[in-house]
């Protein structure tokens, strides 16, 4: 049995004896594998035959002086093998007493961790590389915080230069961050702005040549004209600035009111267009903010007026229909502009509502019409936006939950909003 013993200690171990001096007496198999070395060429020699040069002499000495002790020494000890190639060792080096208590050799048991130590070292070496790529990346979010700020500014000077050119004195104010709320009005504001300053630039030409013929009835006629759109711009100016404002409140409007106010800023450009709109339009009242909602029926038709120039439709027509269905007000705007093509097919019809998506050539679309209207569905009205497109139509359907102005005052408390009669 002892024999036994014996043999499963030295094949599961890496054993080696040394005389007091340190030469070595025994080694086992395992010990020759590791180290590369024969029996006939460890027997006799030191035992630092595999010491590893890059191993401080101190760890030598606090080795020898422990088992010199008659104490044993544990410890992982860096080696170099035959070939040079290097191995660690988890050691228990034990000194071996005599009858008279004097030390008559040591005994050492080993086992191979190797791969424990190159692990953990390419680990720590991992934890290093992420520790500097955090520095890194901390130093990146700066820049890019630098940026941001230095971009902000940029953009707050064109806002303040644009407002000043067009004599107009409005105080933006913003609910989210700066930077993207102040980019959002800025590029629906010009999406707004590209057909009446076509119309205004029109109309002044008009001008010009009435004055040059005399007509003075014609001039009047264009004067007014003038004076109408320049005020649609700068209602513009104002439902924006509205839209961002933290205060803003809320009123009982009609629908049908709201939607003839949007087609009749939109007429030139539906005449225009020889765009046949028609309107089925329940007397409905929602709580909201009656601008915003506008907001959305203009971006609406707008859209489906670009779609019917950029498709090429001869026979052309809109759609508006507001209906009580289960105790929501369920408005559509249909078209046949051909459907909703190219960029987006049916799985991924939502994209159009992500900001800056933009199915329209890159002067004609901003990409944030659609977002901002979702936006005010969802947010502002509390309801939603959907849409769906077939081969040659396209039907958005705006769903708002009708309020009972009886409970209204206890609803506006709880949701936080003010409301006014």
């Amino acid at each position: 049995m002892l024999k036994q013993y014996q043999e499963a200690i030295e094949k599961s171990n890496i054993i080696s004896k040394t005389d007091t001096a340190g030469i070595i007496t025994f080694v086992n198999e395992e010990f020759c594998t590791i180290s590369g070395y024969t029996q006939e060429e460890l027997i006799g020699k030191n035992h630092n035959i595999v010491r590893h040069p890059d191993v401080d002499a101190s760890t030598f000495k606090l080795l020898w002086d422990t088992i010199k002790s008659k104490n044993t020494y544990k410890g992982t000890v860096k080696n170099l093998a035959k070939d040079g190639s290097t191995f660690y060792v988890n050691t228990t080096v034990i000194p071996i007493l005599d009858e008279n208590e004097e030390i008559a050799e040591y005994i050492a048991i080993r086992y191979d961790v190797t791969k424990e130590v190159f692990y953990r070292q390419e680990l720590q070496k991992k934890e290093s590389e992420l520790e500097e790529l955090n520095k890194t990346l901390e130093k990146r979010v700066q820049e890019q915080i630098r940026e941001l700020k230095e971009l902000n500014q940029t953009l707050e000077f064109r806002v303040q230069e644009e407002v000043s050119k067009n004599e107009e004195k409005q105080h933006i104010m913003f609910w989210q961050s700066r930077l993207a709320s102040l980019g959002e009005m800025l590029a629906n504001i010009a999406h707004q702005w590209r057909q009446p300053l076509s119309e205004l630039n029109l109309a002044v030409f008009n001008i010009n040549k009435a004055q040059l013929s005399g007509d003075k009835e014609d001039a009047a006629k264009f004067y007014n004209e003038s004076k109408h759109i320049i005020k649609n711009m700068s209602n513009t100016i104002d439902d924006f600035t509205n839209f961002f404002r933290p205060d803003k409140k809320r009123y009982f409007f009609n629908i049908a009111n709201s939607i003839n106010e949007s087609i009749n800023i939109l007429d030139r450009a539906i005449k225009q267009e020889m765009i046949h709109v028609k309107t089925d339009i329940e007397d409905i009242e929602i709580l909201g903010i009656t601008n915003e909602f506008s907001q959305v029926i203009i971006n609406l038709i707008k859209n489906s007026i670009d779609a019917f120039i950029q498709n090429g439709i001869l026979i052309r027509e809109i759609t508006l229909t507001a209906k009580k269905e289960n105790n929501f007000a369920i408005i559509e705007v249909e078209d046949n502009a051909g459907g909703i093509q190219d960029k987006v097919n049916k799985k991924d019809i939502y994209k159009i509502f992500e900001p800056y998506f933009t199915t329209k050539h890159a002067s004609q679309g901003t990409g944030l019409g659609l977002f901002m209207s979702k936006m005010i569905c969802d947010k502002g009205f509390k309801g939603s936006l959907d849409v769906k497109t077939y081969k040659n139509t396209t039907t958005f359907t705006i769903k708002i939950p009708l309020e009972d102005k009886e409970n209204i005052n206890k609803k506006s408390i709880k949701d936080g909003f003010s409301y006014e009669k």
